[in-house]
């Protein structure tokens, strides 16, 4: 008799993130390679972070504090909300995969779109809940079509904004018409892990004053983009009481460590370096939209911190000739890449060798 394993696994395949810089160093022999794949910030993290990071060195015998407390305070005060209403997790991955596991049951009919955050699609399927996939409308999320899916076996649904990979966003109006058609029992996950980059004034940027309203909703964020945290996988979510207090009670202990929690902390004061990344990100955009234009490529209007656009090729070919050239970008489907903002001198020897290999 062979070993059984839970059927709701048959049709799920591992997560497969940017290729890491050193395995294409080793591939290709080359020696100096830019990733820019994994929307992380070009500029690394705050000096404050570095500083933090060598006071916890000297404790690393003991464990964390599972309840986060003091990054749980930092966050409450920077938001204004109640500590008791923000949960700190091992990046949004971590609570994505928690908030699945506290709400859907099998047969549960959950919506997300088709071109978005892939964890989605994956924590739910593990849960043996039923996706109802709403395709994007020019790359960009269709509520409208989302509101049309729901039904009476509808038990959540799945928002990314900007959405990942497309960068693309939905406007606060639109939102909040979306919210009011939501029937109050249905869990809204809201996950704007690039809001910090947004320069649209249309964007719903002061998303936690919906909790008040709409106390069905989550509200996802992450140390891992603007603040340049991704190594240390630390994000939170922002939500009642209620709700936090049932997820708590999945959540692993410790799940935080407290290099992480540290770190945290000191990003949360360095809004000079938050200003700053996202100069650098606008400057960025403006000049890869700048060269795409010229060179006749299609591109999604982003208000992330990465590009998607349609190279004319075979997006694998692509990713697999930038690579010779030290650059390693995101192949999606078919002609599709995405590309993440860098350092001018990054954008610069992406634009150079794209127009090299098209």
């Amino acid at each position: 008799m062979s070993i059984e394993f839970r059927p709701e696994l048959k049709d799920l395949t591992p997560y497969s993130p940017g290729k890491p810089i050193e395995d294409v160093k080793r591939e290709l022999g080359l020696t100096q390679v830019y990733k820019m794949a994994s929307n992380e910030n070009p500029l690394g993290c705050s000096p404050k972070v570095n500083a933090a990071i060598l006071k916890v060195f000297d404790h690393l015998n003991l464990y964390p504090d599972g309840n986060a407390t003091d990054l749980k305070v930092a966050l409450a005060k920077k938001l204004g909300v109640k500590p008791s209403q923000v949960q700190p997790s091992s990046g949004s991955d971590e609570m994505v995969d928690q908030i699945s596991k506290t709400f859907i049951n099998p047969g549960d009919e959950v919506i997300l779109a088709d071109v978005t955050f892939p964890r989605y699609l994956t924590t739910t399927k593990m849960m043996g809940g039923n996706p109802v996939i709403v395709p994007l409308k020019n790359f960009a999320y269709d509520l409208e079509g989302m509101k049309n899916s729901i039904t009476e076996k509808t038990k959540l649904i799945w928002l990314c904004n900007p959405n990942n990979p497309t960068g693309t966003m939905f406007s606060e109006k639109v939102l909040l018409d979306f919210l009011a058609s939501v029937p109050k029992h249905i869990v809204v996950v809201y996950d704007e892990a690039y809001n910090e980059y947004v320069t649209n004034e249309e964007y719903p940027h002061d998303s936690i004053s919906l909790l008040d309203k709409y106390p069905n909703i989550l509200i996802l964020r992450t140390f891992s983009k603007i603040y340049g945290l991704a190594a240390l996988r630390v994000g939170y979510t922002i939500a009642s009481e209620e709700i936090l207090n049932n997820i708590d009670k999945i959540r692993p202990p410790f799940n935080v460590n407290a290099v992480a929690q540290a770190a945290a902390i000191a990003a949360l004061e360095d809004d000079d370096f938050v200003k700053k990344s996202y100069e650098v990100n606008k400057e960025g955009k403006e000049y890869l939209y700048n060269c795409f234009d010229q060179m006749g490529i299609w591109y999604a209007p982003s208000e992330a911190n990465h590009i998607f656009l349609d190279s004319g090729k075979e997006c694998k070919e692509v990713f697999t000739e930038l690579q010779k050239k030290g650059i390693i970008i995101r192949p999606m489907f078919k002609t599709y890449i995405r590309v993440s903002i860098g350092t001018m001198e990054e954008n610069e020897l992406f634009i150079s060798s794209l127009k090299e290999i098209l």
